[in-house]
This record gives C-alpha cells, sequence and structure tokens, in this order.
C-alpha cells in the first residue's frame, strides 16, 4: 500500500522547536519531490516546505524562511521539516506529500499526488 505517515506533531511553547518525519511505505521517495503542507482551522491548506528529487533544491513560503528546514534521507525512506522559533501562527494540521511540481511548483495544490494523513502541531504557553 502506497503512503506517507507523518509523526513528530504535539504541543510547543512559542519559540520552541519540533521535527516533523514523513515516512514512505510501497514506494521509493528518492524519486519523488515531497514536501510539507498545513492547515490551521479557517484557512486554506497552504505550501510550507518542499525539496526536489532532481537537484535537492529546496523551497519555502515566505513566513516559514529562516525557520523551517525540510532535508531527506533517501536511505530510510524519510523527510523530515525541522521547525524552529516556533509561532503561534504555525499552528495547523501538517501534512507531508509528494509532487509532480517543477521548482517552487511543488508549494501548490494542484502538483500534490500523495497526501499523508497530517499530524497536529499546537503552539501555545
Amino acid at each position: 500500500q502506497v503512503q506517507l505517515v507523518e509523526s513528530g506533531g504535539g504541543l510547543v511553547q512559542p519559540g520552541g522547536s519540533l521535527r516533523l518525519s514523513c515516512a514512505a511505505s510501497g514506494f521509493g521517495l528518492d524519486y519523488n519531490t515531497v514536501g510539507w503542507f498545513r492547515q490551521a482551522p479557517g484557512k486554506e491548506r497552504e505550501g510550507v516546505s518542499c525539496i526536489s528529487s532532481s537537484d535537492g533544491n529546496t523551497y519555502y513560503t515566505d513566513s516559514v524562511k529562516g525557520r523551517f528546514t525540510i532535508s531527506r534521507d533517501n536511505a530510510k525512506n524519510t523527510v523530515y521539516l525541522q521547525m524552529n522559533n516556533l509561532k503561534p501562527e504555525d499552528a495547523a494540521v501538517y501534512y507531508c506529500t509528494t509532487s509532480r511540481g517543477i521548482g517552487s511548483s511543488c508549494l501548490y495544490r494542484y502538483s500534490v499526488e500523495i497526501w499523508g494523513q497530517g499530524t497536529l502541531v499546537t503552539v501555545s504557553s
């Protein structure tokens, strides 16, 4: 069965850090562009970050640049999102994705091929 399974969400105080993980099963991530989306209550689902399969380029939405880092470990078939200096506005359900997009188009919903089930991140004091 082809699926993406996220983990690592939880409750963190503002200014804190979390690392999300996304493990793929049923297929290899190495030839896929992978990324993260998030959706906060009452808001549209938005692309957060993605990493290209072809050249390793990374892309971030403006609000997380300098705070979030995406990485991949092809040997473990896993992609990560390191989130530092978290803010209340980062609170959302975070979804792992694979994308057929080229370049920064992997940040847009139309490019997504596979969605994970999501993991909840809560940022609150």
